[in-house]
């Protein structure tokens, strides 16, 4: 695996001229005036990394472009099943005015469509794991859905399911049952959005399978455009989903991940209440967590950044 480089970490974005909208965990997103483009918006991944609902002090070098181009290729993986929001990730395609960021955009950014977004958040699960875990132990079923008893803790479910959330401004998502969301959007968008997620989620987690990766669960927005529903936000990401390394899968306990456990793992030995601020983190810690973004995408892609 390639050893990560003294590479720029970007926190914060600044794009004089541009009108900021808003200023998410990990993402900035600009909204853009051009109406050849139909009035994009501009999604930028910085190296911002939170845990327990709290941004830390540090970037992480590389995760912003690591997580912008995982959803590129997922988008053109998947093309053929359900369209997305992807307009372009070439800045050359850009509007003029964005090309003097080119530094704060490379690797990182794309435009996409606006979208009227779905109110919940579409959740695939292979596994036992997660709330989905907590949820088991406590009732025998996942939102409802009446599981196997005996299941280990990270143990293959007979079949996937789905279980969608609500989607919090501040805080955790709730997870809710279909039945649930029937109430909210309706019979019809409901199972589509059920059975599209679905769909999405045994295509990608077969291809992970072929890549020597479990794919356990992922989570999916999607919105309207013109009319069509289309594939929206971060895709299969490590921030979005849950990869594990198929060679040492062993249910019954927590497994390792590509995403941000070394950063969980460091906070959970330090006497801190998980509220803000978050403390800083360690050298080692920040550059194993690089790794592991990076080795996800390697892995996945069959590339490297």
């Amino acid at each position: 695996m390639q050893k990560i480089s003294n590479q720029q970490v970007i926190t914060h974005t600044e794009l004089p001229g541009i009108q900021l909208i808003a200023r998410g965990k990990v993402r900035d997103v600009y909204s853009i005036q051009d109406k050849m483009l139909g009035d994009p918006l501009l999604f930028i991944a910085t190296d911002r990394i939170s845990a327990f609902d709290c941004i830390l002090p540090q970037g992480i070098p590389g995760k912003g472009r690591v997580l912008t181009q995982m959803s590129l290729f997922w988008f053109d993986l998947l093309k053929d099943l359900v369209p997305n929001h992807l307009i372009t990730a070439n800045i050359d395609e850009y509007p003029a005015p964005l090309h003097g960021y080119r530094d704060q955009l490379e690797g990182r950014s794309m435009l996409v469509k606006r979208c009227k977004m779905e109110p919940v958040e579409c959740v695939a699960r292979g596994y036992v794991v997660g709330s989905g875990w907590k949820d088991y132990k406590k009732t025998g079923a996942i939102c409802g859905i009446a599981l196997p008893t005996g299941l280990k803790e990270c143990a293959q479910l007979p079949e996937p399911i789905y279980t969608p959330a609500t989607k919090a401004e501040t805080g955790h998502d709730e997870n809710i049952s279909y039945e649930e969301t029937v109430k909210i959007i309706g019979e019809e968008r409901a199972s589509l959005l059920r059975d599209l997620t679905l769909k999405i989620y045994s295509k990608a987690a077969a291809h992970a399978a072929t890549r020597g990766i479990i794919l356990a669960d992922t989570k999916f927005e999607f919105g309207w455009h013109e009319g069509k529903l289309l594939l929206a936000d971060e895709v299969l990401t490590p921030d979005s989903s849950r990869y594990w390394p198929a060679d040492g899968y062993a249910p019954g306990g927590a497994q390792p991940s590509f995403d941000k456990q070394f950063v969980r793992d460091y906070l959970e030995t330090l006497n801190w209440n998980k509220q803000p601020p978050a403390p800083s983190l360690p050298a080692d810690v920040i550059a194993k967590t690089s790794e592991k973004y990076h080795e996800a995408y390697e892995r996945i892609t069959g590339k490297s950044l």
